[in-house]
């Protein structure tokens, strides 16, 4: 398998470390790709975390822009970590997780034009964790509902021992008060990447729930009332061993979109030129009780019914991976459909029911 061959229709750095989507937005008529990023290092945390840029407007022509956050704050001196953005009266408005010595707290910056950021005086907005969460308080969600802003704060109760979802309520975006607990996972050490919208006549909840060894990526449709978020229909989606950090936003045509990071973080190092990418966005869609993903329709001509990486079987499908274990699906397949970029495949089973992300 080549890994050096530039991906054509993933975006990926031209130089650099790239790990978690972060403030998808579509503004000025670009949509807007954030993303963790070491701009002077091929693997993770021999520098603080910055916030790389890129845009597109169909999602297959990127250009890549400079460094829209750098961890030059006392504040954020040890990294601008994941987050969310949200458009205010012609302003795009970046909220992310700043840490410092151990410290892990949220911070914003604001831009007109969508490139160049100010990072707000009063820094940072929310200085750290309540009683119901833990000293991992991170990659903050911010959405508008119902006339009021909120922001959701993935964390975990040690001695609960679950993964939670901590909310926060705020009229101006920069005055925030805890309201409480949102959501929460038993038998787990904490959350991450959440994203949480309205969706149609309920609200959209996803999250990256992590056990000490694994974790999945939870998507909810619910119902949101007195600060609490209630699901009804609940997902996995991408059950790709080869993605992690998913975020969904609202575009500006009502989709709700969903770009991950592939391959994920045991791949750090795993070639001299790092392999990251992100995936192709998909389209969140709740279906007659069941959750879909399925690639939006700027892409759609790039699925394929076959590709030389997954052999079809009698009751599933083999995805083969270089040294690695195959990635083995059995059950009934009524449809199959894939993306195939070089070393990445991105398979949809029956419409988008499941979906799996793979490197090669």
């Amino acid at each position: 398998m080549n890994y050096r061959k530039p991906l054509k229709y993933h975006f990926a750095t031209q130089k650099g470390w790239i790990n978690d989507p972060n403030g998808l937005v579509y503004f000025n008529d670009y949509y807007h790709i954030f993303y963790q990023h070491s701009p002077n290092f091929e693997k993770p945390w021999n520098e603080s975390m910055h916030w790389g840029h890129a845009r597109t407007k169909d999602f297959l022509n990127f250009e890549e822009l400079p460094v829209a956050l750098f961890p030059d704050k006392p504040y954020d001196k040890d990294g601008c970590w994941s987050g969310t953005a949200i458009v205010k009266n012609d302003t795009l408005y970046l909220f992310y997780a700043s840490i410092h010595d151990g410290v892990q707290s949220v911070s914003v910056a604001y831009s007109t034009d969508g490139i160049h950021f100010e990072k707000y005086e009063n820094n940072p907005i929310i200085d750290g964790f309540p009683a119901d969460g833990c000293p991992d308080f991170r990659d903050p969600a911010v959405c508008y509902s119902d006339g009021r802003y909120y922001c959701v704060m993935a964390s975990g109760n040690r001695e609960k021992n679950t993964a939670n979802l901590l909310l926060y309520e705020s009229e101006d975006l920069f005055n925030w008060e805890y309201k409480g607990i949102l959501c929460e996972w038993e038998n787990s050490k904490f959350a991450e990447c959440p994203s949480f919208m309205k969706s149609g006549d309920k609200h959209l909840l996803t999250a990256s729930v992590c056990k000490e060894d694994s974790h999945r990526f939870s998507v909810m449709y619910g119902t949101f009332e007195n600060g609490k978020f209630t699901p009804e229909y609940t997902g996995e989606v991408d059950k790709g061993p080869d993605q992690y950090a998913g975020q969904v936003f609202l575009d500006n045509k009502g989709r709700t979109i969903l770009i991950s990071w592939l391959p994920g973080w045991k791949y750090a190092g795993y070639k001299k030129k790092d392999i990251g990418c992100m995936s192709v966005p998909r389209e969140i869609k709740l279906i007659d009780g069941k959750i879909y993903g399925y690639p939006v329709e700027e892409v759609q001509h790039l699925l394929k019914d076959s590709d030389s990486s997954v052999i079809r079987k009698s009751n599933g499908f083999k995805i083969k991976r270089t040294h690695r274990k195959s990635v083995v699906y059995e059950g009934e397949i009524k449809d199959l459909k894939i993306i195939r970029d070089g070393y990445i495949s991105e398979v949809f089973v029956n419409g988008g029911e499941e979906i799996y992300s793979v490197l090669l």
